[in-house]
């Protein structure tokens, strides 16, 4: 191999596994920031991050992907990266315009998109996919099918609303240290009307998984506290698309993307973007 080549593969590889904490120490001014990585194989991505966090959370994926070629946009959702109280009153027709806009300006350069999702993002890239029938392919994180204790928490949320305004953020002691990158850059409190809204969202989806027939990656962690058991495996069931993979990963939480350094997701991931025709 040409020493050209070797550093692009080094390059590549340091991305997969180096340390996200310590990428952090150097990145902390761009945790509230959206990203845009430009590649050169006429090929795009658009990665949406969960809520209350940011467009940091993909970002090392969107940039290990640009190192593969692709165009890569990690654009911010309304009411985040801010203060919590900026998710009062959005709604999530609000963040699927954030995503009709950026994937719109993506594919102006790129003539053909991608959509990579993680949690609440992979809800709204489901419903992204299907208003842009065009999208070539779909990667769907920690996607919920169904929140866990789900009519319980809307029926609570629905009580408290006029009482409590804002909660603070839970972490399970399986969650792991409190430098999880994760947990750093998203709110530590949430409102309850946002998080009605994002229930609203997960109903509004369910109803949706047998239109999208798009190739889709599901990727899930044995983990996940957040979303019903099962929930990969209901999806993968529902979607009408020919081209279907899943894969459950270990030790990670719920969403893992920003923290993870095993299980070969990175690569997974562009294998299977390469493989879509």
């Amino acid at each position: 191999m040409t020493p050209k080549i070797v550093k692009f593969i080094n390059k590549a590889k340091n991305i997969i596994f180096a340390d996200p904490e310590l990428i952090f120490k150097d990145e902390k001014d761009l945790v509230n920031q959206p990203f845009y990585f430009q590649g050169n194989n006429g090929k795009g991505v658009l990665l949406v991050h969960g809520w209350t966090s940011t467009a940091y959370e993909v970002r090392r994926l969107g940039k290990y992907l640009s190192e593969e070629g692709f165009t890569v946009s990690g654009p911010m959702l309304r009411g985040h990266g801010t203060q919590p109280e900026d998710l009062e009153n959005v709604t999530y027709q609000d963040w699927l315009a954030d995503l009709l806009k950026a994937y719109d300006e993506l594919q102006k350069e790129c003539g053909e998109v991608y959509i990579g999702g993680t949690s609440i993002g992979a809800s709204l890239a489901i419903l992204l996919a299907l208003q842009r029938p065009q999208t070539k392919g779909l990667v769907l994180m920690a996607t919920p099918y169904k929140i866990k204790l789900e009519s319980i928490l809307e029926m609570w949320g629905k009580l408290i609303l006029p009482f409590k305004k804002y909660n603070k953020k839970f972490y399970p002691p399986t969650f792991g240290a409190t430098t999880t990158i994760t947990r750093v850059i998203a709110y530590q409190k949430y409102s309850t009307r946002s998080a009605l809204e994002v229930l609203k969202l997960v109903k509004a989806v369910r109803e949706k998984f047998a239109e999208i027939k798009q190739p889709c990656f599901l990727i899930q962690s044995k983990q996940d506290h957040v979303v019903s058991h099962g929930s990969m495996d209901k999806i993968y069931e529902k979607i009408s698309s020919d081209i279907k993979k899943k894969k459950y990963i270990n030790r990670a939480y719920h969403t893992f993307i920003s923290d993870i350094k095993n299980e070969h997701v990175f690569t997974d991931i562009l294998e299977f973007l390469k493989e879509i025709k």
